[in-house]
């Protein structure tokens, strides 16, 4: 069964080349599958390019799913990640 949280984007300038970089990073040091899903679109967490190509602005409702042996920890380290506003604010 998947694990499964979700979060709002809270930088202002969204989710651009930097935190996108750290959240693939953070994502690929699990084993888990993990994907995030947002505007209805549903992407891999550890491909910076499938990442960019959403556009997550500031407000923008993201929904972390991580399916494996790690699964819990993947979404709560993640969704950290992302309220944490990545260190930039």
């Amino acid at each position: 069964m998947a694990a499964e949280a979700t979060a709002v984007i809270e930088n202002k300038t969204g989710i651009h080349a930097r935190p996108a970089s750290v959240f693939v990073q953070k994502a690929s040091s699990f084993k888990s599958k993990i994907q995030i899903k947002a505007k209805g679109k549903t992407v891999d967490a550890k491909s910076i390019l499938m990442i960019m190509s959403m556009g997550l602005v500031k407000g923008t409702e993201v929904t972390l799913v991580a399916d494996g042996p790690d699964e819990a920890q993947a979404v709560q380290e993640l969704k950290a990640l992302i309220d944490s506003k990545f260190g930039e604010e």
